[in-house]
């Protein structure tokens, strides 16, 4: 390694992929001694660390929780023969740590050296106190043709109405804006996505000294023309396109605001650029609007959503299809549509629980932390019933000085455009009225702005 890496002693390790037995070894992540690139190399106990026995390229590695102690790390590896085409594959370790804090730590570290930014500037202050990030962070993240698609999509005047005529989200920031004028007047606001840049009017409504718009989409063009035809607003407001990642603003923030959220509040990965944002702009002691963020999760009973899901694989149930016999596939397309998440709105009286929350605190969180989202989940049921998942939502917490209002996006409220999530199972629960129902729901994110859900569920039977 050519840094000082983080060490983890002791640690059970087996190739998967290769069906070979289990070893003990020290994982440790660090910068590559030829390549500096990030690295997990495994060195089994007793061996020179200059020879590990498995070394991953953490650039195209994922990890994946398999228990409180256990990680499978899954990464490509290419093999060359001699008048052979190079051939990639997959190659699977599994990862045992000792103790529970221990796993923690050994994904954290996973996640901090696999997105760490290889470049001398990063991190370097200027004189203004506003800080170099390198220009390859988001792209680092993001693929881009998602990132191009993304831009594209909220770049075009159709989607951003069908937001601003979300009037509980659009009622909601200018309530919670207006209600702590004191906390905007005279102030640096920044716009992190500022869209059409509603928001950065409404903080310049509301007597902001000035705003910086930053958008990174053609948005920004008629974000700029809205400015020019309100002129008594927008000269106090500058839009610029780019990224938050990669822009220079000429003066810290008091103030930042921005609309962040996604369906089940983390998707589109547009917290972590909010959290970038908030180190990079942010004065000590500022603000951020919204605050804290929570995502609501409860179980759900609903037969009409299993039958009509179950209903889609039927196709492939067929015989014969001018001649073919689809039923192989049956199975696969099955697991397939449960595989898919359900977003929309439902009666609140399809919960069999009260629901849970787990809260993301964007003033004090890393964003690493975003990367991966572990919630256990514990439950009592109210009623007998089946159940048929969990069912999701979200709120966030507008806390200013003079009011904190909350935007929620609950069954039984008000209608936005994020709707509610549920995670429908294949193969339903049974449950009776007083029996708990434990699982975790796991969030790991990916280069398509999105992320991967892994719900499991159960229930303990006498």
């Amino acid at each position: 390694m050519a840094s000082s890496p983080d060490l983890f002693p002791n640690v059970a390790f087996s190739d998967v992929s290769a069906a070979a037995p289990a070893a003990e070894a020290t994982a440790a992540f660090g910068l590559g001694a030829t390549t500096g690139a990030p690295r997990l190399c495994l060195v089994k106990s007793g061996k020179d660390e200059a020879e590990p026995t498995v070394d991953i390229d953490l650039a195209d590695a994922q990890v994946f929780k398999l228990g409180p102690m256990e990680w499978l790390c899954v990464c490509d590896e290419s093999e060359a023969k001699a008048g052979v085409e190079e051939k990639s594959f997959s190659r699977a370790i599994k990862v045992v740590l000792r103790t529970e804090a221990e796993s923690k730590a050994f994904s954290l570290a996973f996640q901090q050296w696999k997105h760490q930014v290889i470049s001398g500037k990063a991190g370097e202050r200027l004189e203004n106190g506003s800080i170099i990030a390198s220009k390859s962070k988001f792209d680092t993240k993001i693929e881009a043709s998602s990132a191009k698609m993304y831009f594209h999509y909220y770049g075009q005047l159709l989607h951003q109405q069908n937001m601003l005529q979300d009037f509980v989200r659009t009622g909601t920031y200018y309530a919670a804006v207006m209600e702590n004028r004191s906390d905007f007047e005279g102030r640096v606001v920044v716009d992190v996505g500022a869209g059409s840049g509603i928001l950065s009017l409404f903080a310049a409504q509301a007597g902001a000294r000035h705003v910086y718009a930053v958008e990174a989409s053609e948005m920004a063009e008629n974000a700029q023309r809205l400015m020019s035809g309100n002129p008594s607003l927008g000269q106090r407001i500058t839009v610029i396109r780019g990224k938050v990642e990669e822009v220079e603003l000429p003066e810290k923030a008091d103030i930042l605001i921005s609309e962040p959220m996604g369906t089940l509040l983390v998707n589109e990965r547009m917290l972590e650029s909010y959290v970038i944002a908030r180190d990079r702009f942010l004065a000590p002691d500022g603000k951020m609007f919204p605050t804290t963020g929570r995502i609501h999760m409860a179980p759900f009973s609903d037969e009409y959503l299993y039958v009509e899901i179950a209903n889609k694989a039927l196709f492939w149930q067929q015989h014969n299809f001018f001649g073919v016999d689809l039923t192989p596939l049956h199975g696969s397309a099955f697991q397939g549509y449960f595989s898919q998440p359900v977003v929309d709105a439902f009666d609140p009286r399809l919960l069999i629980s009260p629901p849970i929350y787990h809260t993301l605190d964007f003033t004090s969180m890393k964003e690493e932390e975003l990367y991966e989202i572990d919630i256990p989940l514990s439950f009592v049921a109210s009623v007998g019933t089946r159940v048929h998942g969990l069912a999701c939502w979200f709120d966030v917490l507008f806390n200013g000085s003079t009011v904190q209002r909350w935007l929620t996006t609950a069954p039984g409220s008000p209608t936005t455009h994020w709707y509610q999530l549920r995670c429908v199972l294949s193969q339903p629960l049974y449950v009776m009225a007083g029996q708990e129902i434990t699982g975790r729901l796991h969030l790991v994110a990916h280069s398509a702005q999105s992320y991967t859900i892994y719900l499991t569920m159960s229930v303990f039977y006498i």
